[in-house]
C-alpha cells in the first residue's frame, strides 16, 4: 500500500468576533496570528464577524464544519449588567458544546465591559486578552511545547500575570 502523502494546504486558525464588544478584538487578534512563524503559508486566518457575543457558537461551529478551520478564536463583550453576565454564562456553554460537538478547540475570550473603569485600562485589556489568545490558538497548534514551559506560572491573558504559588 502507497504511502499517503501529508496535504501542503494550510491549515486554517479561525476568528469570530462580535460587532457588540466596544474594542475590535478581531483586528487584534488576527493582527497577532500574522505575526506567527508561517502565517499565510504554514496556516491561514478564516475571520467572520456575528452581531453579539450569543451568536459566536454557531459561527465557530460553521467555521470548523463549512471553513475546515482545525482551531477557533471566539472573541465577544458581555456587558456589565445582571442579565449580561447570565447571557454570557449562556454563551460560554454554547461554546464549550460546540467544542463537544465538532472535537475542535474553541477558544472562548470574553472581556466584561465592568473589568476596569478607566476607558484606556479596559481597551489594554480588550487588545492583550485578543492577541494573547490568538498567540495560544497558534501555540495549540504548532507549538503545544509553549503551553508546557508555562504550565503553573499563573499567566493571564489581559491583565500582568499573577506569578506561580510556592511551598
Amino acid at each position: 500500500m502507497a504511502k499517503k502523502k501529508a496535504s501542503s494546504r494550510p491549515v486554517k486558525i479561525g476568528v469570530v468576533d462580535t460587532m457588540f464588544a466596544r474594542f475590535d478584538m478581531g483586528a487584534a487578534a488576527l493582527a497577532e496570528l500574522a505575526t506567527c512563524p508561517g502565517h499565510g503559508k504554514k496556516f491561514v486566518t478564516v475571520a467572520q464577524t456575528v452581531p453579539g457575543f450569543k451568536d459566536l457558537a454557531v459561527a465557530a461551529k460553521n467555521l470548523i464544519e463549512k471553513d475546515g478551520c482545525s482551531i477557533v478564536v471566539a472573541l465577544g463583550m458581555p456587558g456589565s449588567a445582571a442579565v449580561d453576565k447570565q447571557c454570557a454564562h449562556e454563551a460560554a456553554q454554547g461554546i464549550m458544546m460546540a467544542q463537544l460537538l465538532t472535537s475542535t478547540p474553541i477558544l472562548e475570550v470574553f472581556v466584561h465591559e465592568d473589568e476596569a473603569d478607566d476607558p484606556a485600562v479596559l481597551a489594554t485589556v480588550f487588545d492583550n486578552r485578543s492577541r494573547d489568545h490568538a498567540r495560544n490558538a497558534y501555540w495549540m497548534l504548532f507549538e503545544p511545547e509553549q503551553l508546557r514551559q508555562r504550565a503553573g506560572q499563573g499567566i493571564r491573558q489581559g491583565f500582568g500575570h499573577a506569578g506561580p504559588l510556592t511551598i
